[in-house]
This record gives structure tokens, C-alpha cells and sequence, in this order.
């Protein structure tokens, strides 16, 4: 068992309205509260437009909660965007940066991304940093040289370790059922590990890409795996909390 206390995300991407993310926020809250104390994290991140009522949902619970995205400015003429201190200031503890639903969606590349970790440490927020090869880049065996690059492109300079976590989410094993062995991700988690140099062993490192109750336990059987970071399964209180029990 690894001695980093775990930490299992929720992403609901852009899922959600009002009434249905209350239900589930509650729902998840209240199964973090019947199982206090919890010796593992848990983080809920929905839309951007069910923040304020989630923060409501989840006060004083176990449950913190995280945006999806943030913009590198603290404010500015950006329409349309959410700072990190925005998301701070509505009770957010963490923010994911650089899914490679933004990356290859939306086209950010890492450079961005790393002004995105600066700007979620300068809000005193934790940034999820999301890293992880394409199909294409498995298949022609770059893959641990792609997931390093990303990684040290995306870290600024004046990165703070202690707020920060790093997810490993092979971008072709989002959403499409298949999924490396765990025996595959523990081996990229040493990677990163690596990568990050002689304070890699502190910083906690998740999985992410089609977790869902049933592959859940044998992921974190691992002890390099220190959380993961859920999609589509964690828009169902059962099966979501059936994946966080499976960190204790």
C-alpha cells in the first residue's frame, strides 16, 4: 500500500444541470460522511455552473471540491473563461489542467498548461496535472519519452510540489473501455516519478481512463498508484463510491 494518502477524483465534465449535480453531490456526500473518518481524498469537480451549488452541497463533509479548467490570468477581458481564483474564492481545493480533452480538443499545448499550474499554485489551489500518450504514440513505442516531455514542458519553473498532483491518463484509454494493465500504469508511474527528480516520491500520482468499479481494485492494488482520476463512473454515486472505497 503506498504511504501517500490517496485521492479519487470526480471529472463530470459536461454532465450535469442543476437539480441532477445537486442529487449526486449529495449523494456522495453523504456516503464520505457514513464512512468518516476516511483515511483517502475525495474530490468532486463538476461543470463550472454547478460550482457555487455544489460548494453549498458539500460544506462540511469530507467531500472538496475542484474545477475542470482554469485561465493563466487572475482576471482580465477574457470572455467566457474562469480564473483559478474564481474557483478559489467559490471553495475549490483543486483544478485539473491539461486533460488531453483540452489538450487535443481545444489545441493547449504544454507551455500553456504549465502557466495554468502557475496560476492554480498562485491561487492556493492544487493542480491535477493531467499527462499521457495518443494511440499513435504507444504504437510506435515513444510512449514514456512523450509522457516525460509533457510532464516537464508542462511544470513552471517555479513549481510548488506540495500543491500538486499528477494524473497519468493514456488519452486512448479515455472513455473507450480499454485500459492499460495495472502493472503497465504502475511502471509509468515510476516514470514520473523519475521525471519529476529526488521529490517525486511525495507528489501523488493517479490513473485515469475508463476506471470504473470493476477494474478499480486491481488498479490500486498498486502501490505506485496513488488514486484515480474518474470519468463517466462517477456520475453514479454507487459505482463512484464503489471505486473510492476501493482506496482504503
Amino acid at each position: 500500500m503506498s504511504k501517500r494518502r490517496r485521492l479519487v477524483v470526480a471529472n463530470w465534465k459536461m454532465y450535469g444541470r442543476l437539480t441532477s449535480g445537486l442529487v449526486l453531490a449529495r449523494d456522495i456526500a453523504e456516503k464520505a460522511e457514513a464512512a468518516r473518518p476516511l483515511n483517502f481524498d475525495v474530490v468532486l469537480c463538476p461543470p463550472a455552473t454547478l460550482t457555487w451549488a455544489c460548494s453549498d452541497a458539500l460544506m462540511g463533509t469530507p467531500v472538496m471540491l475542484g474545477g475542470q479548467d482554469c485561465h493563466t490570468a487572475t482576471h482580465g477581458a477574457y470572455t467566457g473563461d474562469i480564473s483559478a481564483a474564481m474557483f478559489a474564492d467559490l471553495g475549490c481545493r483543486f483544478v485539473i489542467v491539461g486533460h488531453s480533452e483540452r489538450r487535443h480538443g481545444h489545441g493547449e499545448p504544454s507551455e500553456l498548461i504549465a502557466q495554468k499550474v502557475e496560476a492554480a499554485q498562485l491561487a492556493g489551489l492544487t493542480a491535477i496535472l493531467c499527462v499521457g500518450e495518443t494511440a499513435a504514440e504507444l504504437e510506435s513505442g515513444s510512449a514514456s519519452e512523450i509522457i516525460e516531455k509533457q510532464l516537464k514542458d508542462s511544470l513552471p519553473q517555479n513549481v510548488k510540489m506540495a500543491n500538486l498532483v499528477v494524473a497519468y491518463e493514456p488519452v486512448w484509454a479515455i472513455g473507450t473501455g480499454q485500459q492499460p494493465s495495472p502493472e503497465d500504469v504502475a511502471a509509468v508511474h515510476r516514470t514520473i516519478r523519475k521525471a519529476l527528480g529526488e521529490i517525486g516520491p511525495s507528489v501523488r500520482v493517479l490513473y485515469g481512463g475508463s476506471v470504473n468499479p470493476g477494474n478499480a481494485g486491481a488498479l490500486l492494488a498498486q502501490e505506485e498508484i496513488d488514486g484515480v482520476l474518474v470519468g463517466s463512473a462517477s456520475l453514479n454515486a454507487d459505482g463512484f463510491w464503489a471505486i473510492a472505497e476501493k482506496c482504503q
